[in-house]
């Protein structure tokens, strides 16, 4: 059986998986008072979201890894990428139930959620680098297939581009269904990609791409769940894991430009307001809120068009990185 015929089972068994899961999954979060708590400095129009149900990520986690099972005999890279998946997933897992059981609003503190990110990246990192025969080299979009080769740089490069895409991911994933769309569109990219390129991985991606098919239809406006950082954390983990082992990682930047946009709005936003408030005594903002979807919001757009905005431009994109990649395989 070819590796596009697994990509669509792996597609099929993750999306019936995660269909029965969701269901099953929402009534207990709601029963145990799983809710996701809005802030009040956000935008007004989010404040009907309060006590929706979060942690949903656990239902398209569990589609993901189980649909994912059937294919990893002797799929090493597979294996790597579902573990890196399921580790931020897990590190996700704890964050939110700080936030939501312990009732600390802040979740696990930034030294606790940092060390575990560096502690499964650097297991992942040894994996590439010592074990996989992956190797240092990467490929460099819309040159032939050519490579370049990174050496000692690659492992801070590695690390760099891993927190970077996770963190990232998370910061997408504050609207409905919109985390979790733009990685389907990613993700079915790096599935077709994969299975040019001969990869064995191809199935892993295509199980991403059914275990959200599934959650999206609880997802999506009006969310009936939110997937919270346990599948944002786990959602980056794969993108970053999929992207190495294929030898792609500077396509992120193509492909997942909403997520680097999302987190530079962040850093721009942090940045202007320190600046601006040590020269004028008090902070000013370029942005009306960020990250950037949240600022289309207050310019009036509706949550919907931001979400159809943010597909349109991811999809586009990755037919830009389809170009940057069709010499490579």
């Amino acid at each position: 059986m070819g590796s596009l015929e697994q990509a669509v089972y792996a597609i099929l068994i993750a999306f019936v998986i995660g269909v029965i899961l969701c269901p099953i999954l929402i009534p207990v979060l709601h029963k145990m008072k799983f809710g996701q708590n809005v802030r009040d400095d956000g935008p007004q129009t989010h404040l009907q979201k309060q006590g929706t149900p979060t942690m949903g990520g656990i239902a398209f986690l569990i589609a993901f890894v189980v649909a994912s099972f059937f294919f990893l005999k002797g799929n090493t890279d597979g294996i790597a990428v579902v573990l890196m998946t399921l580790c931020y997933g897990i590190i996700g897992f704890l964050d939110d139930y700080i936030k939501v059981v312990k009732k600390r609003s802040l979740g696990l503190r930034a030294w606790q959620k940092l060390a575990l990110q560096l502690i499964v990246t650097a297991v992942f990192c040894w994996y590439v680098v010592m074990y996989s025969g992956i190797g240092t080299a990467i490929y460099i979009p819309f040159t032939n297939g050519m490579e370049l080769d990174l050496g000692i740089i690659f492992v801070p490069f590695l690390f760099v581009a891993v927190l970077g895409t996770v963190n990232g991911v998370n910061l997408t994933d504050g609207l409905d269904g919109l985390a979790g769309g733009v990685t389907l569109i990613v993700a079915a990219f790096f599935m077709i990609v994969s299975w040019a390129a001969g990869s064995l991985i191809s199935p892993v991606c295509g199980a991403i791409v059914g275990a959200l098919l599934a959650f999206l239809l609880f997802n999506s406006y009006p969310a009936k769940v939110f997937m919270g950082d346990t599948g944002s954390l786990a959602l980056g983990g794969f993108v970053a894991a999929t992207a190495f082992v294929l030898k792609m990682p500077i396509f992120i930047v193509i492909v997942g430009f909403v997520y680097l946009w999302e987190s530079i709005t962040v850093m721009l936003q942090v940045g202007w307001f320190k600046i601006t408030k040590r020269k004028y005594g008090e902070g000013r903002r370029l942005f009306k809120m960020a990250p950037f979807h949240h600022h289309l919001e207050q310019c009036g757009w509706r949550e919907t068009k931001v979400v159809t905005l943010f597909y349109v431009v991811t999809a586009l994109l990755c037919l830009l990185g389809f170009l940057g990649s069709k010499a490579m395989f």
